[in-house]
């Protein structure tokens, strides 16, 4: 197996800076050799350029919109050209916001496959400009994907939409944290929702029915580490997850399932602060050993 690992060190679709240092920060906790020392051939593609999060008081509901479609064009451009096209591959996207899956699924298309994507996060994400006063693109970004009413225009590289409904797939979402908005637009899209309690209860089995529900063919699997119970691993940028979601451990057969899969092409991780993993020195390394064993072991 060769993972190739490409850092995007980018918060300008997040809600405040620190994002922007995780891809350095899983290297600094051992990712790269966790990888090699699990049996996988690495190659290190090094980092996109470094963005950091300002109030934007132009655009306060889609918050550093042109900056974050640069961001995303560059991921879009390299990944296509790193993206493996067999089972002994797999590329390693190190984010930077949630909006890096919308990268990701851009580089498939631009290589001429059917983007899928399997959504790993607490939430949908479905949300735009229109929908809600946040105004960071993290939550928003696979309602850009969806080219739903209200998307800002050119976030989504190539144009939106980027996804057909059928094409994407939710594991891991609580269901009291979606928006009004969100759930009306996943009924009217009959986009396939996976809860939280399924994944926390059967891990392996939750993945399974995750990708039975998209059409055959390669797929991506996004991360967002809010999907996590933050008093097990507190290193998400969102810090409501407490006494809920699935732990680690309990997360890594369900990562594995998806992974291993001969049609999996990549994982992006999304939304992880290092300010807040410093909390607990065991959970970055924690983090680092499970994708090890995901990864370097295939």
């Amino acid at each position: 197996m060769t993972v190739t690992v490409l850092g995007v060190p980018s918060s300008t679709g997040a809600y405040c800076v620190g994002v922007e240092r995780a891809p350095a920060a899983l290297r600094e906790a051992g990712l790269i050799d966790e990888l090699e020392r699990a049996g996988g051939e690495v190659v290190d593609a090094g980092d996109l350029p470094l963005r950091r999060w300002t109030p934007d008081h132009q655009n306060p509901f889609a918050q550093n919109v042109t900056e974050e479609a640069r961001s995303l064009e560059e991921l879009a451009d390299a990944a296509a050209r790193l993206l493996g096209r067999g089972a002994a591959s797999r590329l390693l996207v190190l984010g930077g916001a949630c909006t890096i899956a919308v990268g990701l699924g851009s580089a498939l298309r631009l290589a001429g496959l059917t983007p899928r994507i399997v959504y790993i996060d607490r939430h949908l994400d479905l949300n735009t400009p229109e929908s809600t006063r946040e105004g960071s693109l993290s939550w928003m970004g696979m309602g850009h994907a969806l080219g739903l009413d209200g998307a800002a225009a050119g976030l989504v590289p190539g144009g939106g939409p980027l996804l057909r409904p059928a094409d994407l797939v939710y594991l891991g979402v609580d269901t009291d944290a979606v928006t009004s908005w969100e759930r009306a637009e996943a009924e009217r899209l009959g986009v396939v929702i996976v809860p939280q309690g399924d994944l926390v209860a059967d891990a392996r089995g939750a993945a399974r029915s995750a990708r039975g529900a998209l059409d055959e063919g390669p797929f991506v699997v996004h991360l967002d580490v809010d999907v996590l119970d933050f008093l097990d691993a507190p290193i998400a940028e969102n810090v409501n997850g407490r006494n809920s979601g699935p732990t680690l451990e309990q997360l890594e057969p369900a990562l594995a399932e998806l992974c291993r899969h001969p049609s999996c092409l990549g994982l992006t991780i999304g939304q992880l602060d290092p300010n807040h993993a410093a909390a607990d020195p065991t959970a970055l390394p924690r983090l680092v050993g499970v994708l090890g064993r995901v990864l370097g072991g295939l």
